[in-house]
């Protein structure tokens, strides 16, 4: 027996031995295919060959859904989990000032954001001198400003949760970052009956962490949970 033969002789044992590990395969069984396609000639239509490269494409296409709903997943538990901590932050203060330095350091940090700001109504000009010392966090504005502003100039229908790229005439809500901003989260706070909107705005250099094909699910928790612990503070 030649050299060639023993080779063939012995693949063919190891072959006979695991003939699975070659369907597994799925390059090597594209060329064992491709090669009987060759050996038929070009006048015969291999409907085999036809349905398998149909199961492939189909398989694949499966494939890279099944990543993108595991991708999906994890990007939303990692977001829950955010939050969760972000929530847990809010309820560690005992007074109003840690409160409103909790929002701008720690909730910050939580929720990987570059700026917040909490807008909250009021048609007394003397209550923002109250204020004062937090202007780096709170904004007094006049009635109706947090409509507009979650609107942004534009007559679309008001909603709970705001996504959008920062616009230009309105940079004026982040202060000094306002230059820095690309994109922002508006959250509309009710504050309960009898106090005017407020409103919660998170900003983020990056343009695309806050866009408005993403879900707002978990916003619109937050705030709620956030509106509510500031309702204790107001009461």
């Amino acid at each position: 027996m030649t050299e060639t033969a023993a080779i063939a002789a012995e693949l063919r044992a190891r072959i006979m031995a695991k003939p699975e590990a070659i369907l597994e395969d799925r390059d090597l069984m594209r060329a064992l295919i491709s090669a009987n396609e060759r050996a038929m000639g070009a006048n015969v239509v291999d409907l085999r060959g036809i349905a398998m490269e149909r199961l492939e494409a189909r398989l694949d296409r499966l494939e890279d859904t099944h990543r993108s709903v595991i991708a999906a997943a994890y990007e939303n538990l990692a977001g829950t989990n955010q939050i969760h901590r972000a929530i847990l932050k809010l309820l560690e203060p005992l007074t109003f000032e840690e409160f409103l330095s909790c929002i701008a350091n720690d909730v910050a940090q939580v929720l990987r954001v570059d700026s917040i700001r909490l807008v909250l109504e009021s048609s007394h000009a003397d209550e923002g001198a109250a204020l004062a010392q937090f202007r780096d966090i709170v904004l007094i504005a006049d009635p109706g400003f947090v409509e507009d502003y979650m609107r942004g100039g534009r007559p679309a229908p008001a909603r709970s949760v705001v996504l959008r790229p920062v616009q230009p005439e309105l940079f004026a809500l982040h202060g000094d970052r306002a230059e820095w901003i690309g994109s922002e989260a508006l959250m509309r706070l009710d504050l309960g009956a009898g106090r005017m909107t407020g409103m919660l705005a998170l900003g983020s250099e990056d343009a695309e962490q806050f866009r408005p094909s993403h879900g707002t699910d978990l916003l619109t928790f937050f705030a709620g949970v956030f509106e509510r612990a500031m309702r204790r503070w107001l009461g």
